[in-house]
């Protein structure tokens, strides 16, 4: 790190009398380089390939919108389903999750293309590249795919060679000594200052483990489980999760674990500082307030 000081504040002058006003805290930013420019540039390839992932996925899951579990699934008894129903008020949109059925007209099942009802499962706002284009999408979505891969292991071989993983990623004792303080403080929406806030605190750090070294690997291996070329391969894995349907389902419940992830990471940026977060990730610098007693 090279650290560059500067202050903010001044003392006073001396008030009428010559009596010298007590000791003054002052504010002392100290301006951090926090993240190196491999991180950063794989951080925002990241943040490109999950967003056309999730919309080029839900392009391809609205051919059949409707989840499944098992290896010899019948396809009569799904976990989740997305439909229209015709009524004499027209088209209804249903989403059934296990025994529950749910209208959700103009959001799941059925929504407005055109200005008119269409029977889709998810509206094509959310799809990528296009409301009917399932080929492309396929296309978008296996391209993004190797990309998110080849991205992840230059991610992953960074954080082990250049040391990112142990001194930045990995909770240390004093870590797991404050993981109560940490989970009220992310409650209550207290945020580190000073020399805290130039780390990630532990629960920053056992949700980017979770996410990059689990939910990325698993997704992976989930979507590859899902191609019935892979069988001669990955035959294994399809027959430990219960089937290519199985594996369908995981691959979609991890990729709203990722929407969650992204949700919960834009709200923390916005509420701790979205300008000096955003400067971090786009230039590394980071800005570090601190307050020094003045004598």
């Amino acid at each position: 790190m090279h650290p560059a000081d500067t202050v903010t504040m001044q003392d006073s002058a001396p008030p009428e009398g010559g009596i010298k006003p007590p000791p003054r805290i002052r504010d002392r930013v100290r301006v951090i380089y926090r993240h190196t420019w491999p991180v950063r540039i794989m951080h925002w390839i990241n943040a490109i390939c999950l967003l056309v992932l999730l919309g080029s996925g839900l392009q391809i899951f609205n051919a059949h919108p409707a989840l499944y579990w098992g290896q010899k699934s019948t396809f009569d008894k799904p976990l989740l389903a997305m439909g229209a129903q015709h009524t004499p008020q027209g088209l209804r949109g249903v989403t059934v999750i296990g025994s529950h059925t749910f209208t959700t007209t103009g959001v799941f099942g059925v929504s407005r293309e055109n200005g008119q009802p269409t029977s889709r499962g998810f509206p094509s706002w959310m799809t990528i590249p296009g409301p009917h284009w399932l080929s492309m999408g396929r296309r978008w979505h296996f391209f993004f795919a190797w990309l998110f891969v080849i991205n992840g292991v230059c991610f992953a071989a960074y954080t082990l060679i250049g040391r990112h993983f142990r001194r930045d990623l990995l909770p240390t004792k004093t870590d797991w000594r404050g993981i109560g303080r940490s989970i009220i403080d992310h409650a209550l929406l207290r945020h580190p200052k000073g020399e805290a806030a130039a780390r990630y605190n532990v629960l920053q750090k056992l949700t980017y483990l979770i996410v990059i070294f689990g939910f990325g690997p698993l997704i992976v291996l989930m979507g590859l489980a899902m191609s019935p070329r892979m069988d001669s391969v990955l035959g294994w894995l399809v027959d430990l999760v219960g089937g290519r349907q199985s594996a369908r389902t995981i691959h979609f419940i991890l990729a709203w674990g990722f929407v969650a992830f992204f949700l919960i990471h834009i709200f923390e940026v916005l509420v701790s500082g979205a300008g000096n977060e955003l400067r971090s990730i786009i230039t590394g610098r980071y800005a570090i307030q601190e307050n020094e007693d003045e004598h």
